[in-house]
């Protein structure tokens, strides 16, 4: 049987990255990008990075060739260029995160490749089925968003369309678990999971900021000692760069018609005002200039269980919103936050941990103080504390 080919277009670290998983398992891959300088970019990291796994051992001295020449690297995204993708089975868009420019990405590449090829999308938050309007043949649009790094980060999120066939879901989850990716089912809604769950991580972080509780540095100690967290909020939205993490919270702000779960920052709008995008700029929430000293934080273990006691209850309420409103399944939603964003644990385990009622009362509590509907508890969450069930698997608790 002929291996299917696997186009990707954007060569910037995620479509490299993709592009890399795909050739490492043995596709043949196209390769695109708008700008030459990005593909050129892209083939000098793939080589360092196959040559990177020679000397750490895990392949051997002639797969680098092996892989390298899978991928065949194509300058330009204008139809004449994208006729390099005609044989594909199928090919993901992983470009600058517009709803226009990947709109009119689609529409060309709907003329150029099969009728069968699947056109997928690596979008983190924008709509699958706005992406499928733009299509005739909107039955064979998807959405399949990576983690970045591609190569290294496990997830996988499908995302079908209400106009998605069942045939084309089918084939893109095949395709992402032969990778030896987690894959995991998402309804085509804001965010989908990981980024719609995680919204409280920052959102919770930054409130608690704004309102004076804790510094940065104390809120990062806390989250990361405390709760158990590889990084803190504000030292992950630095990583992030405040571009590409505001951009994503305002996205399903927006997407869900301005509830005020997911309300940006004006702290994190007047940092990406200023130009202070985090470590890609020098400066963010933190100085990250050469020689900086970060601040020390407040090492006070009541504060620390405050802080995380408040961004947890948020969490745990939001992956119960999303498990009541169809989204996702129990279990998608544990192994997308455990393996999406490596939380220490999936949060409905973790609700149980803590015990539904408690959670439910920390919520209640800063509804009835703050008077603000961010704080609104899940119907499923008061259910469950009502009937005495887990949040993970239903059975009775108490």
């Amino acid at each position: 049987m002929t291996t299917a080919s696997i186009g990707v277009i954007g060569a910037g670290a995620m479509g490299a990255g993709i592009a890399q998983v795909a050739a490492v398992h043995g596709h043949p891959v196209v390769l695109a990008d708008a700008a030459p300088a990005a593909t050129a970019k892209a083939r000098a990291g793939h080589a360092k990075t196959m040559a990177r796994e020679v000397d750490k051992g895990r392949l051997t001295p002639e797969a680098p060739d092996a892989v390298l020449a899978r991928i065949t690297y194509v300058d330009g995204v204008t139809a004449e260029a994208l006729a390099a993708f005609a044989s594909c089975d199928m090919v993901i868009e992983a470009i600058v995160e517009r709803l226009d420019a990947k709109q009119q990405l689609l529409r060309t590449l709907e003329t150029v490749v099969a009728p069968t090829a699947i056109l997928a999308s690596n979008t983190s938050s924008l709509s699958i089925a706005a992406l499928a309007g733009a299509c005739g043949q909107k039955s064979r649009v998807v959405g399949v968003h990576f983690f970045n790094p591609a190569p290294v980060m496990p997830l996988v999120e499908i995302i079908p369309a209400i106009t998605t066939s069942p045939d084309v879901t089918a084939r893109a989850t095949a395709y992402a678990a032969s990778w030896k990716k987690v894959t995991v089912l998402a309804s085509d809604t804001p965010g989908f999971i990981v980024n719609r769950v995680a919204r409280p991580y920052y959102g919770e972080s930054l409130r608690l900021l704004e309102e004076g509780v804790a510094d940065c540095a104390t809120i990062d100690w806390a989250l990361r000692t405390v709760g158990g967290f590889r990084m803190g909020p504000f030292e992950l939205m630095d990583f992030i760069g405040h571009d590409v993490n505001f951009a994503v919270t305002r996205s399903v702000f927006d997407g869900m018609f301005h509830d005020p779960r997911y309300r940006p920052s004006l702290r994190q709008q007047r940092l990406l005002e200023a130009g202070w995008l985090g470590r890609k700029s020098g400066r963010g929430f933190y100085d990250h200039a050469d020689g900086a000293v970060m601040p020390a934080p407040t090492e006070d273990p009541a504060l620390a269980q405050r802080i995380v006691d408040r961004v947890l209850a948020m969490l745990i309420n939001e992956a119960v919103e999303a498990v009541h409103l169809g989204i996702c399944s129990v279990q998608d939603v544990e192994l997308a936050m455990t393996t999406g964003v490596n939380y220490p644990r999936g949060l409905l385990a973790w609700g149980d941990d803590i015990g539904a009622a408690n959670v439910l009362a920390r919520l209640q509590a800063l509804q009835v103080e703050t008077g603000d509907d961010r704080y609104r508890p899940s119907v499923r969450l008061r259910r469950a504390v009502q009937a005495g069930l887990s949040l993970l698997d239903g059975r009775r608790i108490a």
